[in-house]
């Protein structure tokens, strides 16, 4: 099936547009058509069919069922709700301002906010393409693997006082109302199916609406090293599987911004060009999920200290990952 886009690339790459094959432009060209037409039509079924899954799922809920159980439990909950739900890092503040409002432990709903932009259904799909099933399933583990670790650390500390006082005050009163703040609630009633299709189309335009762009921008980014970076422009400036690679990988990705559907082009072609596959996973997961921009809007909710916290655990997380990755890609 994924023949069709490479074929509808190059039908308008070298027929419409009448571009010289195998030259830099047409191949930056064709990278772009193919990638962008395959990511859009991915998105837009993956969203629809996981949002009619969903079309029952109350948020509440969740807060609900996830604030009774052991931490362990909590962490591992919440970590997975964060890959499975579509959300980008900017787009999980409100939800973790749910989260915080409904009494659960900061290190629960962190477990939700930093796993949440790594890992969504479409990234995942694109990764057991491009990479195989073995590296797509360590990744989803070492993706959850982050966020649980984060948490339980953030919760030994206490890191809570460190919220902005808005914040902490939600925290402290659910806490201080018991579990009346977070009880059961009435069962959601049953949707029809137009109801469905109703709620799943909403979340499809939404959700495309907000990330479309940023696929565009990774979609670009991705053709200009596929089809203009001089090969081995990378491998000569991020080296090739020094120590020093990794983390310079990771400082790099730090001043731009995807979401983790956006960043796997930029991975493609980045892999392409000979970039070791921890180096390139440390990049685009620093991209991902350590950005100057979620980082404006994660003050909006925590004070200094505590987001510099975040933001160390995140380069240490990512600079470790892409050193394993880099160690097991040999025998994978």
């Amino acid at each position: 099936m994924l023949d069709i886009f490479s074929s509808f690339a190059s039908w308008l790459t070298f027929e419409i547009m009448g571009l010289t094959p195998k030259t830099a432009l047409a191949d930056a060209v064709h990278f772009f058509i193919e990638d962008t037409t395959k990511i859009f039509a991915l998105l837009l079924v993956m969203i629809y069919v996981i949002a009619l899954v969903r079309a029952s799922l109350n948020v509440e809920r969740v807060r609900d069922y996830l604030a009774g159980k052991h931490p362990v439990v909590g962490y591992f909950m919440g970590s997975g709700f964060g890959a499975v739900t579509p959300f980008c890092s900017c787009s999980s503040i409100p939800v973790f301002l749910g989260f915080t409002s409904a009494g659960i432990p900061i290190g629960i709903t962190m477990a939700f906010l930093i796993t949440s932009p790594l890992i969504n259904e479409v990234a995942v799909l694109l990764l057991l393409s491009l990479l195989g099933w073995k590296f797509t399933l360590i990744y989803v583990l070492v993706g959850m693997s982050v966020g649980m670790l984060a948490g339980a650390f953030l919760d030994l500390i206490r890191a809570e006082r460190w919220l902005q006082s808005f914040a902490a005050k939600a925290l402290a009163n659910a806490r201080a109302q018991g579990n009346s703040a977070i009880g059961p609630r009435s069962a959601a009633n049953a949707m029809t199916l137009a109801e469905r299709h109703a709620f799943a189309k909403g979340e499809t335009l939404d959700i495309f609406g907000r990330v479309w762009k940023w696929v565009i921008i990774g979609v670009g980014l991705g053709a200009a090293l596929h089809g203009v970076v001089p090969a081995g422009w990378i491998e000569t400036h991020l080296g090739n599987g020094q120590w020093w690679s990794v983390p310079a990988a990771v400082l790099i990705g730090i001043p731009l911004y995807s979401n983790a559907t956006g960043i796997i082009p930029v991975m493609e072609s980045l892999l392409q060009h000979g970039l070791p596959i921890g180096t390139t996973l440390a990049f685009c997961m620093s991209t991902v999920a350590a950005s100057f921009p979620e980082f404006i809007l994660l003050k909006q909710v925590m004070q200094w200290r505590l987001l510099a916290i975040v933001f160390a655990i995140l380069l240490i997380s990512f600079t470790l990952v892409g050193w394993i990755f880099n160690g097991l890609s040999p025998i994978l």
